[in-house]
């Protein structure tokens, strides 16, 4: 089954960054809980925009989530203390956001993965920057998967993210986003692949549509985990769709019992 992380918590969202700054439990819990009611396996929490208290912070939402719902939360910042800060306070395996194969970046986070047990996305990026092409993205990989696992991370335990970038920008993105994704599958078949799926349609119109047709368009050729906004039923519904049809929803069982909690919609 597709591994989904609900995207909402995230103070680059003007709603949230109010309602972390006012310490608003209510609605922050009310979302968590959406989330989770949608389909949601891991809640992301972020509150980067807080540049100056954000590891104070990252703790207070950490527990305000994990008393709303009984789900792993995606421990989402760039900042090694911030990251510790919200480790500290979680209950069981923790999903990490991120490391990459840059120097400092790794060196910093490794500790923490390893410390804490937690999952991780690993951004297929190095000091470099952005890849600009399929065989960049498998370079990184090159780096990152063989020095987790010799960290001491199942493979499992990793989230290789090939950093989606915006169809608008270069039509070229989408059919180079899809190659990676392909190439690193085979590559790398016990590793998760991971995506933003807004990514793809940033900047542009109907960004449901793009993102819906990104999403199951990966899917098939082996993304099994997205960043993605649940409370997007068509979307919901067609990735449930596609795990049925992908063989992997035995009897169709999960498809029928989303139907029958009224999930599906066509």
């Amino acid at each position: 089954m597709v591994l989904i992380v609900g995207e909402l918590i995230n103070s680059s969202r003007k709603t949230i960054a109010t309602a972390i700054e006012a310490k608003d439990k209510a609605y922050l819990q009310d979302l968590a809980r959406r989330q989770a009611d949608a389909g949601a396996n891991v809640i992301d929490v972020n509150c980067g925009t807080s540049f100056a208290t954000e590891a104070v912070l990252m703790a207070w939402l950490v527990d305000v989530v994990q008393d709303a719902v009984d789900l792993p939360l995606c421990i989402d910042s760039p900042n090694p203390r911030v990251l510790e800060a919200g480790l500290t306070r979680h209950r069981g395996k923790a999903l990490v956001n991120s490391i990459s194969a840059g120097k400092e970046r790794w060196k910093e986070t490794l500790p923490l993965l390893i410390g804490y047990k937690a999952s991780v996305v690993a951004l297929c990026m190095d000091d470099g920057g952005m890849p600009r092409s399929v065989a960049d993205r498998l370079r990184m990989a090159e780096k990152l998967v063989p020095g987790l696992t010799a960290a001491g991370l199942p493979e499992e335990d990793i989230y290789l993210d090939p950093l989606i970038k915006p169809l608008g920008v270069d039509g070229s993105h989408g059919p180079e986003a899809l190659e990676s994704t392909r190439a690193l599958r085979e590559k790398y078949p016990r590793v998760h692949l991971i995506s933003g799926l807004s990514n793809i349609s940033y900047g542009l119109p109907r960004r449901r549509l793009l993102n819906r047709a990104f999403a199951l368009m990966g899917y098939t050729l082996g993304m099994d985990a997205f960043i993605l906004d649940p409370l997007d039923r068509p979307l919901m519904s067609l990735l449930t769709a596609a795990n049925a049809l992908a063989g992997r929803d035995e009897f169709c069982l999960d498809y029928i019992a989303a139907e029958r909690a009224g999930k599906l919609l066509e």
